[in-house]
């Protein structure tokens, strides 16, 4: 064994923990990967898989009502829906049930067959639609209306495609993942005066966010003009920032710090039965590649603000660019659609 060899496995092994954490982080916000050896991974497994809340039926029982599953090599493609939420469901409390509330947060995270990128693409929660079997509403009111399993199917007629996985995330494991790490710093390219924190002003530049911060910065819409599109991109430069804080050589290293991440953000972290920590595994072994510049976000086009028949302030879906977004979703080619997106504005 050379020296070079024994000085690229722990970078390696160090790397590929690291895509796990922040896909388990960013699963608390977004993207779910993981992967290591050892008796520290498999804590880490061990602590992810207990604390966190197990999804009981979230797939349609007739399967035949779902898109076809594609075939060929774009079949090992992979998306996962990701729900997040300020309130707790009604029944029991939990984040499991959240049948009666409505989705503040959605995005669909994409992991093409050959594992070289991943991309994220946001939908604004107001974004006007058909809700099988309940007629034309905002996409948040399906998890309202029918819960997960509504929510996913939305998504899966939406997008003309399967989902393969489903993680909720209750907005304050933002705050415990953000003080895990001890702060993120985020370039804010708006200022304002936030709603949830009474008194405090995000000026326009760079902060270095606390929990508590992370929290009012992530949720707040009333203070912009444009609302929750301004939302939208403020949750995007979020995710970043955790990403790129979680992939620093100083994170990285650093044991405590990645296990205090995996504590903070499970108990506030439901996921389907087949997200676990060996599924997460798997997918950060062959993610081991993908670094900063290879994962893209994105929010699902529309042609401005309208309202409804009933008088609702609602997003109107672009159809145009709609069916770019199904075509790269469906043909596993989204990576070459999303800069067409981009450049069509």
């Amino acid at each position: 064994m050379t020296d070079e060899t024994t000085q690229t496995r722990p970078k390696t092994r160090r790397r590929l923990r690291g895509w796990w954490i922040a896909l388990i982080a960013v699963g608390s916000v977004g993207l779910l990967v993981a992967g290591a050896a050892g008796v520290f991974a498999w804590s880490l497994s061990s602590s992810f898989d207990s604390q966190t809340t197990k999804l009981p039926d979230v797939f349609p029982s007739d399967d035949a009502s779902r898109p076809p599953v594609l075939e060929g090599e774009a079949g090992r493609a992979q998306n996962i829906l990701l729900l997040g939420s300020d309130t707790r469901g009604e029944n029991d409390g939990s984040i499991a049930d959240l049948t009666g509330q409505r989705s503040d947060t959605m995005m669909v995270v994409h992991v093409p067959a050959d594992r070289a990128n991943i991309s994220v693409m946001s939908i604004m929660r107001d974004s006007w639609l058909e809700i099988p079997g309940e007629g034309k509403a905002k996409i948040n009111a399906a998890l309202s209306l029918g819960g997960v399993p509504l929510a996913l199917q939305t998504v899966e007629s939406l997008l003309g495609v399967r989902v393969d996985h489903v993680a909720i995330i209750d907005f304050k494991g933002f705050k415990g993942v953000t003080d895990a790490l001890g702060g993120v710093a985020i370039d804010n390219p708006v200022a304002f005066d936030s709603s949830h924190l009474p008194g405090h002003t995000f000026a326009a530049g760079v902060h270095n966010l606390s929990g508590v911060e992370a929290l009012a910065f992530v949720r707040e819409r009333y203070a912009f003009t444009d609302g929750d599109y301004q939302r939208v991109r403020n949750q995007q430069a979020f995710i970043k920032a955790v990403l790129g804080k979680i992939l620093t050589a100083e994170t990285l290293a650093n044991p405590a710090t990645l296990s205090g991440v995996v504590g903070a953000v499970a108990p506030y972290l439901s996921v389907d039965e087949g997200l676990n920590s060996a599924y997460l595994a798997g997918l950060g072994v062959e993610l081991r590649e993908v670094r900063m510049n290879n994962v893209t976000f994105f929010t699902l086009p529309s042609t401005g603000t309208g309202t409804s028949p009933d008088g609702q302030s609602i997003v109107l879906i672009d159809q145009e660019k709609l069916a770019l977004v199904q075509q790269g979703f469906q043909t596993d080619t989204l990576v070459d659609v999303v800069p067409q997106l981009q450049a069509a504005g």
